[in-house]
């Protein structure tokens, strides 16, 4: 008769109980672990989000002022830029002329000079002259100097500081040499000296003033502040005028005379304003999603989870201290006079139609409100917030740092702690695994046992 004892397999037996020897403390373990990764991943997070933010801000403060201003002419000769201390108005300009960069052509030259003919040159071009050594220009090895080794050597040269530039163009199957200065301006006339050269073709062509055609003559610019020869004449050697405080105007065409002045109108630009204000707004709504997301109770009737910074005091002030700095006034006003306004979760709205009708009433009172971000010179609603951000952000002594090197130290806990348990659980899976095959062995020992009683005893028929 056979055993009725119950019989085990050795290896899975083993994993089941020692699995259940180390459950509970595995449990903790593994839930403290994924609370520390989450915590991980939510400092990330919070980072990137304030980082961001604290980045609009920087963009605004480089700006030098929320409030932009517009420089434009009533008529296409020019562009204008308005800086931040370009004052609102219009101004009357007529543009006589425009400056011009030298361009001349040399003509007759041997596109085969000996080596023998050649030597130092002189370029000269308004109160700047170098030499040019053509002694070394021969690139090519074949003992003539052509006119594109001519061009390159000018352009080579240790004295050419990017103020002239050679270059050739072919005419009638004739090579043609041609400097052009990078400088426009009456001043900025482009010459050649070849009187230091040995006797020779090269040095009657460049001393032949025939030879030269100038192809744009260097002129100065030359406009009117007010009517042509009526209002004040200015000129100088470049298109780029700074007569108007704050205001940056390059032309680019000259009018007709008797032609009326152009207007240039320097005022508030409302759209690039809203652009600016928009940014902080964006920025802001960003940063602000992001800490309702981490420090959410969460809804058991909703299904949602809590957050994991949903208990966390240091979060919950700060997010008080924030909109608090956005209620604070200059002047009587606040950013709720600028239409910017907040909703009941927190994030912003801008009202670009209030925004409009307060810039027209007191443009400058928005930089008052706004204030800055910059380092050391803090101030303002845009102040206030980079010195709470910066409490959390600084990588040495922030809040993110601290709780980051706090967390990490814990998971690294939590690692050494599972590599523990983990021998833990070998240990006894080993010790059970022994036993059971033990028994498994004893098991079919009495089985074989029990066989052979069964075939001694049993009665024959």
């Amino acid at each position: 008769m056979a055993t009725t004892a119950p019989t085990y397999d050795p290896k899975s037996t083993a994993t089941q109980l020692a699995t259940l020897s180390i459950q509970a403390r595995q449990s903790i373990l593994t839930t403290q672990n994924d609370v520390a990764t989450a915590t991980d991943k939510a400092l990330t997070s919070l980072k990137s989000a304030m980082s961001t933010f604290e980045g609009a801000m920087s963009t605004l403060s480089m700006k030098k002022t929320v409030l932009a201003t517009s420089a434009t002419f009533s008529s296409p000769v020019g562009t204008a830029t308005a800086g931040i201390s370009a004052t609102a108005g219009t101004y009357s300009f007529y543009v006589e002329q425009l400056a011009t960069a030298n361009q001349a052509q040399y003509s007759n030259l041997s596109d085969t000079t000996p080596m023998s003919e050649t030597g130092t040159i002189n370029i000269s071009v308004g109160g700047t002259t170098f030499p040019v050594d053509l002694t070394q220009a021969d690139t090519s090895g074949d003992g003539v100097l052509s006119i594109k080794e001519l061009a390159t050597a000018i352009n080579g040269a240790a004295g050419n500081t990017s103020k002239v530039t050679a270059s050739t163009m072919t005419i009638g199957g004739v090579q043609q040499l041609v400097l052009a200065s990078t400088e426009t301006g009456a001043a900025n006339t482009v010459s050649i000296d070849g009187s230091g050269l040995p006797a020779g073709a090269l040095q009657d062509a460049l001393a032949d003033p025939a030879n030269r055609t100038d192809l744009t003559v260097a002129r100065d610019a030359v406009i009117y502040l007010g009517e042509q020869g009526t209002g004040t004449r200015i000129e100088q050697p470049s298109n780029t005028f700074t007569v108007v405080d704050g205001v940056s105007m390059t032309f680019t065409k000259a009018q007709a005379p008797g032609e009326s002045p152009v207007s240039l109108t320097v005022a508030t630009d409302t759209a690039a304003t809203t652009a600016n204000l928009q940014g902080f707004v964006d920025g802001w709504n960003k940063l602000v999603t992001t800490l309702k997301s981490l420090t959410d109770a969460g809804s058991v009737k909703d299904g949602t989870s809590a957050g994991v910074f949903h208990a966390d005091a240091g979060l919950q002030a700060l997010q008080t201290r924030m909109q608090s700095v956005l209620r604070q006034q200059s002047g009587g006003l606040s950013m709720v006079n600028f239409g910017i306004t907040g909703n009941r979760d927190g994030t912003l709205s801008l009202d670009s139609g209030r925004l409009t009708k307060a810039l027209a009433a007191n443009p400058g009172a928005l930089d008052q409100i706004m204030g800055n971000n910059g380092i050391g010179t803090q101030s303002g609603v845009m102040g206030e917030l980079d010195k709470l951000l910066g409490g959390w952000t600084d990588i040495t002594s922030g809040q993110i740092s601290k709780r980051s090197d706090v967390n990490s130290q814990l998971q690294e806990s939590l690692l050494e702690r599972q590599s523990r348990l983990d021998t833990q659980y070998e240990s006894a899976y080993i010790r059970y695994l022994n036993q059971f095959t033990t028994l498994q062995t004893l098991q079919a020992q009495m089985d074989s046992n029990t066989s052979m009683f069964d075939a001694m005893f049993s009665n024959d028929d």
